[in-house]
């Protein structure tokens, strides 16, 4: 009886003892809270960065109006922004936007589960997450916006810019801000509502993969277009055969318009695919090759 009583009052004191170390109940996470953190983000982006930690305080700027509703403990807000300084490098829209939605819902689900006295989610597969997608995000981010979106809004205002209209300098820079800040909240959405299969219906889901290919697709015509129209590279070669006079960008015209300027962007394409993106060397070698070129007329 004595030892029944003994058990009872253990385990009485050990739920007491759990109950006594239970956080206080987070507040429910609304789209202003992760608006705030995607603008923090957003606009704290490359500003504090520095060499061990990399972006990693501008990731931490953004969530901490998130991070302070959820924990209400000193000390598990102090670890929170710990953990979220440790070193962190990824895209900022499609890497940045992501896995900001990501780790607010993985956070969430840990503090629901420290409030309720619950197994938490570790510390360890909340950074784990983070480090282990920041990479092929940012692979995407950087294809997507900096190496199509950008050049769709160049292309369409450089005729602008050619006529001295200062809007041919000015909206490319402001559309393309509004354009990645407004798809960025929606990747933050997204990766808030999807935890941590964000990543997954990014890189594989069917709709996602299809606006993906899409802007792809239309990024390659609007260059194919910069090539064609803004590249002016032509041919000075002329002579004549017993009194025939032959004029070598005539002929080339005749056969495909543009094709000496799209020959200079292939032999670009085809130099970076062979030695890497070493954008300096292989513009200094064009124009020293179009620099020999020109001093025998030829070009």
């Amino acid at each position: 009886m004595s030892e029944t009583a003994d058990i009872q009052a253990t385990a009485n004191e050990a739920v007491q003892d759990n109950t006594e170390h239970r956080l206080p109940q987070p507040d429910k996470i609304t789209n202003k809270d992760l608006m705030k953190s995607w603008f923090g983000w957003w606009w704290a982006n490359e500003v504090p960065h520095t060499f061990d930690r990399m972006l990693a305080p501008s990731f931490c700027f953004g969530l901490i109006p998130t991070l302070q509703k959820l924990y209400k403990d000193h000390d598990e807000l102090a670890k929170a922004f710990q953990r979220h300084l440790l070193f962190f490098n990824t895209q900022a829209t499609w890497g940045g936007g992501t896995l900001t939605g990501v780790t607010i819902s993985l956070e969430e689900a840990r503090a629901k589960a420290m409030a309720n006295g619950e197994e938490a989610i570790s510390e360890d597969m909340i950074n784990n997450t983070k480090v282990g997608l920041m990479g092929p995000l940012a692979g995407i981010g950087d294809s997507i916006d900096s190496g199509t979106v950008q050049y769709i809004f160049i292309a369409i205002f450089l005729p602008f810019a050619q006529k001295g209209n200062f809007l041919g300098a000015l909206l490319p820079f402001l559309l393309f801000s509004i354009a990645t800040f407004t798809y960025g909240y929606y990747l933050t959405k997204m990766g808030y509502t999807l935890g941590r299969n964000a990543a997954k219906e990014i890189m594989t889901g069917g709709r996602m993969a299809g606006i993906i290919d899409g802007l792809g697709v239309m990024g390659l015509y609007m260059m194919g277009i910069l090539a064609g129209q803004y590249i002016k590279v032509q041919s000075y070669i002329k002579f004549s055969i017993n009194g025939k006079k032959f004029n070598i960008q005539e002929i080339l015209d005749t056969i495909m318009p543009g094709m000496l300027p799209l020959l200079v962007v292939l032999g670009l394409y085809f130099y970076f695919q062979k030695q890497g993106l070493k954008i300096t060397r292989g513009l200094l070698y064009l124009t020293g090759i179009l620099i020999v070129l020109s001093i025998f007329y030829i070009i």
